[in-house]
C-alpha cells in the first residue's frame, strides 16, 4: 500500500471515530471510522486512569510503534484508527499487543464490531 499515513490532532476527528466500529481487547479498544477519502489516519488516547505521566507516555510510544507496523499492511484504506489505551495495557508484553492489534484490524475490516459500550447514564 503506497499511501501515506497521517497523525490525527483535531478533537473533532476523535470524537467522530468515537461514533465508527469499536473492538475491544485485553491492552486497548481499537475504533475505525472511514473518513471520507482523507486517506489511513490514526490517533491515540491514553486517559489519565491509566497512571502517571511515564507510563502513559510510555503507552502512547508502544502504541506509535504498533500503528506505525501495522496499518501500512494491515489498516483499513480512507479510514481513521483510534487506540485507546487500557488498564492492562501497559503491562502486556508487546508482541502480546501486536497479536491483539492483528486481530482487531481483522475483525474490524470484515465489520465485525464488538457491541456497544453501557452509557453512565444521565449527565447532569
Amino acid at each position: 500500500m503506497s499511501e501515506s499515513i497521517s497523525v490525527m490532532r483535531k478533537r473533532a476527528d476523535f470524537l467522530a471515530a468515537n461514533r465508527g466500529l469499536r473492538v475491544a481487547r485485553h491492552g486497548f479498544v481499537l475504533l475505525t471510522m472511514p473518513n471520507g477519502g482523507r486517506g489511513t489516519r490514526y490517533g491515540i488516547t491514553v486517559t489519565k486512569k491509566i497512571g502517571n505521566a511515564v507510563v502513559r507516555n510510555r503507552m502512547k510510544r508502544r502504541f506509535r510503534e504498533l500503528l506505525r507496523s501495522a496499518l501500512p499492511d494491515r489498516g483499513l484504506s480512507d479510514h481513521d484508527h483510534v487506540l485507546i489505551g487500557r488498564e492492562g495495557g501497559i503491562e502486556r508484553d508487546f508482541q502480546a499487543l501486536a497479536g491483539e492489534l492483528d486481530a482487531a484490524l481483522s475483525r474490524a475490516a470484515a465489520g465485525k464490531g464488538d457491541p456497544p459500550r453501557r452509557g453512565r447514564g444521565p449527565r447532569r
